[in-house]
């Protein structure tokens, strides 16, 4: 496995989530100038519906800064090979088949090409309040927020058909975040790194999923409305893995 997956194995961790449709030029050199300085483990570049290219996201980021760079893509039109590497998502929550592997099958010569590392990921959409982005150009029902013992068992489906890290996500701008309960009792039932986005806007969220087992977390909506807080998120990061 790669170098970013045995850190998260090892360590909490944490990345940021660069949507290229809500960055500026502007703003994202403002944002590569803190991840030099506070090192976020990894950037996460994607959207569920991108109207910009993500090679030009991708370029400028390794361009500007040392962090991994990997892609977080919302349909096989969001793949780069200029990037370290690519969460390859199955929409296990879901039942639409394009977001299970259909999607996969069609990426799969070209990904095969880029020869960058590639992360098997269970993405597991949760519930949060309102609609999101993911669930409409999914096609897909969230798992309902309350609804622990369904989250369990799709994460450790997903662990025992080979899958190698679980994501669960309230969605883009979430409500709410995935809840404390339920990140516990996956904690508990699968041995895969696990991943919580969606919703975690203070360092308090951070460190509550943090506590509940979550090995990283993501944070977007929160950086782009007030991007100083990567050191907060980092300093959390760094207190948690001492």
């Amino acid at each position: 496995m790669s170098k970013f997956y045995d850190t998260i194995s090892q360590r909490k961790g944490f990345a940021v989530l660069v949507d290229p449709d809500k960055q500026s030029a502007q703003s994202l050199g403002e944002l590569t100038k803190l991840f030099a300085a506070h090192r976020p483990d990894a950037i996460l570049v994607g959207g569920s519906l991108l109207m910009e290219p993500i090679a030009d996201t991708v370029l400028f980021l390794k361009e500007h800064c040392e962090v991994p760079v990997y892609l977080f893509p919302g349909d096989v039109t969001q793949i780069s090979a200029e990037a370290d590497g690519i969460f390859l998502l199955s929409l296990i929550s879901g039942r639409n088949p394009d977001f299970l592997i259909g999607n996969h099958v069609i990426a799969a010569p070209h990904l095969r090409r880029a020869e960058f590392d590639i992360i098997p990921t269970g993405y597991m959409l949760i519930e949060n309040g309102h609609s999101t982005s993911v669930e409409y150009v999914s096609n897909t029902k969230p798992i309902p927020f309350g609804k622990t013992d369904i989250a369990v068992a799709t994460a450790v489906a997903g662990e025992m058909l080979g899958l190698k890290m679980i994501y669960l996500e309230a969605g883009s701008g979430a409500a709410k975040s995935v809840g404390i309960d339920m990140i516990r009792a996956i904690r508990e039932a699968v041995g895969l790194p696990l991943v919580v986005g969606g919703g975690i806007r203070t360092v308090q969220d951070a460190s509550r999923a943090y506590e509940a087992g979550a090995d990283m977390i993501v944070i977007g909506s929160a950086i782009e409305e007030f991007p100083g807080q990567i050191k907060e998120f980092a300093e959390l990061r760094d207190s948690m893995t001492r």
